[in-house]
């Protein structure tokens, strides 16, 4: 497939399911920082058994805001693609739990 190809698929889906691609990218690619900073005030705030409310909804926010704006903003979006969301929402809640859950387990060792 070539490029011109490609850029016009890619762009046909935006205009059949009502988002802008490029936003969603945006979204998706600018969030990655806040979600990291995010994530080790969590892992920070659990290891000082201080409260996580605040950095545990911003973490889970900052994870589905691009998604977010495609159930906001879409339209015409099948029902695979709100299946492969949850999907990608359940397997990263896991990924990150297991993660705070061994640096947490791992700094009770060094103490």
């Amino acid at each position: 497939m070539d490029t011109d190809a490609l850029y016009t698929w890619f762009m046909g889906l935006g205009a059949e399911y009502g988002v802008n691609p490029f936003i969603f990218g945006a979204i998706y690619i600018g969030a990655i920082p806040f979600f990291t900073l995010s994530l080790a005030w969590l892992v920070r705030n659990l290891k000082q058994k201080k409260p996580a409310v605040l950095p545990a909804l911003l973490t889970g926010f900052f994870f589905i805001s691009a998604y977010l704006y495609l159930i906001i903003a879409g339209r015409n979006v099948p029902l695979w693609v709100y299946l492969f969301i949850i999907l990608l929402v359940g397997l990263g809640a896991w990924s990150t739990i297991k993660k705070i859950s061994k640096q947490i387990s791992q700094t009770g060792e060094s103490r």
